[in-house]
């Protein structure tokens, strides 16, 4: 997982900054991704594709101990630095990029070859090497008039303390061969199944010297005019055991163990698609797949595209306008700070191990990926990417407000049976789901307070879209002193808060004023921080971050030429 601190000492290293040469090797599977071809031509022999028949089949079939092989596999490579040995069958690189493209088409011979596998080849000097080469394998699917894709990714080199440690032993289990693994146990399962949209299942390298795979691939898909429905990234998604340092927001203290918990993060606020693509992961789990596990998840959904200070490969897919989200383990043993003289988690280090052999018999025995828990994100991932790549398309709304009661109009798609829409107010999920069987329909609110809408088309299998962008509208009262003088400050999301909170105002009315912002005080009056904030009509946003391990109550004004208009309290939790 790159650290953002890195960027500086890559940059001397590089004499190249950009990718060029981005090349398919196999040139089906790049048709196939520009929907130039026969959907008949890789028919499976029986079409399983109701979404019931998926979530079941996901949440039996991926094995825990198929992704105890895979990243046993993956860690007898040493090393997976992306400038290290590219010759060698059996440690570097090159050897761990041959066999996830051998275990790709050895999944495509156990399911009539419907699976594509190939790599991705760009020139970019990365630790001394000049041409890398990501892997993935495409799953064609069935209808070719909207031939956007649904990736689900993961990074497949490692590291050690040197960014381009070649000789070491990094064997990076956790980061990232636990995302890695997760992706090659879905391509096997999913490759079951057809899907209306067609699935590529990438690994990336150079995403710890700085994102420069799925950059490549962002500008692939970009430059041959593929569609990309959307991205679920995976990295560090097996661990459960808390370091003394985590990249926050995450856990504490030393020892916890977290194995029903996974964090979704994503960027943006009021509107961001990318933030309802992490609601449509939560609704699908919620409703395809809590009904059949036998270990409840909770899918935590953050307030910050990434951990603090971090980041992934979902990032160049999002700077693409690419719609994306990254899962990231509860717990993490380390936050990657290796240029700390006292860092002694194994995140970034040598010790970033698959286990232990505690009672030296030549087996390991204490294992610090939990294979169990690595199946379960699988399955949350594989049913996500199933419902979207077999969903409808998303419409188009309108809005109107009268008292209490908001009227919502489908304003395209308006022939299916079914539309959902999704209403939340003080935190990123939805309050509540509702569901219509007309494109009209009315929900009544109860409380005064501002709200955020978004909708969905709902198929004749109940399978919904993803979520439209949002609509804010404001359920007034006559004792809200915010709506008299046409602004409203609102209560901030979420409120208690992880690391971050997004603070909105809401501009009822066109202003005219100087300067405004946004005031951070403790509960003794003293300033924290100050946000200079623009107020235009509508939802007006400011990300404050608080920042890891502190807790309290604080004060947020709203100041506006100098004058405190209206002051609310937010707390933060560690």
């Amino acid at each position: 997982m790159k650290i953002f601190f890195s960027f500086f000492l890559l940059f001397t290293m590089c004499s190249a900054y950009s990718q060029t040469n981005i090349i398919s090797t196999n040139l089906t599977a790049e048709q196939v991704m520009i929907g130039d071809y026969d959907p008949a031509a890789f028919s499976a022999p029986i079409l399983l594709n109701h979404p019931d028949t998926i979530a079941n089949g996901l949440n039996t079939n991926v094995n825990p101990d198929s992704l105890h092989i895979y990243l046993e596999k993956l860690g007898s490579f040493q090393n997976r630095n992306s400038g290290s040995d590219t010759v060698s069958s059996i440690k570097g690189i090159g050897a761990a990029r041959r066999w996830v493209y051998q275990k790709f088409q050895e999944i495509s011979a156990s399911y009539n070859n419907r699976l594509l596998p190939s790599y991705l080849q760009f020139d970019l000097s990365i630790c001394g090497v000049g041409q890398h080469k990501n892997v993935f394998a495409v799953l064609p699917g069935l209808d070719t008039t909207d031939h956007s894709v649904v990736i689900i990714e993961s990074h497949l080199d490692s590291r050690c303390e040197g960014l381009c440690d070649t000789i070491c032993l990094a064997q990076g289990s956790d980061d990232n061969g636990s995302g890695t693994a997760l992706v090659i146990e879905l391509a096997r399962v999913m490759s079951s199944y057809s899907f209306n949209h067609t699935i590529v299942f990438l690994t990336n390298i150079g995403e710890e010297q700085g994102l420069y795979g799925s950059e490549a691939f962002a500008d692939y898909v970009q430059g041959k005019g593929i569609g990309v429905k959307a991205v679920l990234n995976n990295d560090i998604v097996g661990g459960v055991l808390c370091g003394y340092t985590s990249s926050p927001p995450s856990c504490s203290p030393f020892g916890d163990i977290d194995s029903t918990q996974v964090r979704l993060f994503s960027y943006g606020g009021f509107n961001s698609l990318h933030k309802g693509l992490v609601r449509f992961i939560k609704l699908e789990y919620k409703e395809q797949l809590l009904p059949l596990v036998d270990v409840p998840m909770t899918l935590s959904m953050m307030t910050s595209e990434d951990r603090e200070g971090r980041g992934g490969d979902h990032i160049p897919f999002r700077e693409h306008g690419i719609l994306a989200m990254r899962f990231t383990s509860a717990n993490e043993n380390g936050n990657a700070d290796v240029a700390d003289t006292g860092y002694i988690d194994n995140q970034h280090t040598s010790r970033d191990v698959l286990g232990y052999d505690t009672d030296f018999d030549g087996l390991l025995d204490s294992f610090l990926v939990d294979f169990n828990y690595l199946a379960r994100n699988a399955a949350i991932n594989g049913n996500a990417a199933s419902m979207a790549a077999i969903g409808p398309k998303t419409p188009t709304f309108a809005l109107t407000t009268g008292g209490n009661q908001v009227d919502v109009i489908i304003t395209a798609d308006q022939s299916y049976p079914q539309y959902r829409v999704g209403v939340r107010s003080l935190t990123y999920d939805w309050d509540s789901v509702y569901t219509f069987s007309s494109a009209a329909g009315a929900i009544t609110l109860s409380a005064a307070g501002t709200y955020y809408l978004s909708t969905a088309t709902v198929d004749t299998n109940g399978v919904e879209s993803l979520f439209s962008g949002e609509i804010a509208t404001t359920i007034t009262s006559v004792n809200d002193p915010g709506t008299k003088r046409g602004i409203q400050l609102l209560p901030a999301r979420p409120n208690p808060a992880d690391e971050s909170t997004m603070i909105t105002v809401n501009v009822l009315q066109p202003m005219d004023y100087k300067i405004a912002s946004i005031r951070v005080l403790d509960t003794n009056g003293n300033l924290v921080k100050e946000l200079i904030v623009k107020l235009e009509k509508g939802i007006n946003e400011a990300l404050y971050h608080h920042g890891y391990n502190a807790s309290g109550t604080y004060l947020y004004a709203l100041v506006i030429d100098g004058a405190i208009v209206e002051t609310q309290k937010m707390i933060f939790g560690k």
